[in-house]
């Protein structure tokens, strides 16, 4: 059996933080989503190298996938600089003021419209997926 991970990022003013959701004791940061994926694998090889087996969370025991969760406000301020506010709302429907008011943490999406840039972004990586060059 193949335990998951859960680790969510959020993005701040200067910079990205993450954390395990089912967890204890893993914690990273960084100014990108990179450098706070990185601080993650960091803070799990510390618990590896420092910690008695016995003692280690149950999740990173044997094998394990790590599942990225993201909040609006940092997908959007990650993608920023791959997706123009105008080329999400042709694929999402949503206002492009709407959307940099999400990445800029002005204002914060309802259910309904996370709903729409995830399926949104899903249905573009299916496509991309399946097409050859």
């Amino acid at each position: 059996m193949v335990n998951k991970l859960i680790i969510n990022i959020g993005a701040s003013s200067d910079h990205f933080g993450a954390y395990s959701e089912n967890c204890d004791g893993i914690y990273g940061a960084g100014d990108s989503v990179e450098e706070a994926k990185s601080d993650i694998l960091e803070a799990i090889r510390l618990i590896k190298a420092t910690i008695p087996y016995e003692e280690w969370p149950e999740p990173i025991k044997g094998e394990y996938e790590i599942e990225w969760h993201f909040d609006t406000q940092s997908l959007l301020k990650h993608y920023q600089g791959i997706f123009t506010n105008a080329a999400l709302e042709r694929i999402t429907g949503i206002n492009q003021k709407q959307l940099w008011n999400y990445a800029n943490g002005v204002s914060k999406p309802r259910a309904q419209a996370r709903k729409r840039i995830e399926t949104a972004l899903h249905s573009l990586g299916r496509e991309l997926i399946a097409l050859s060059l």
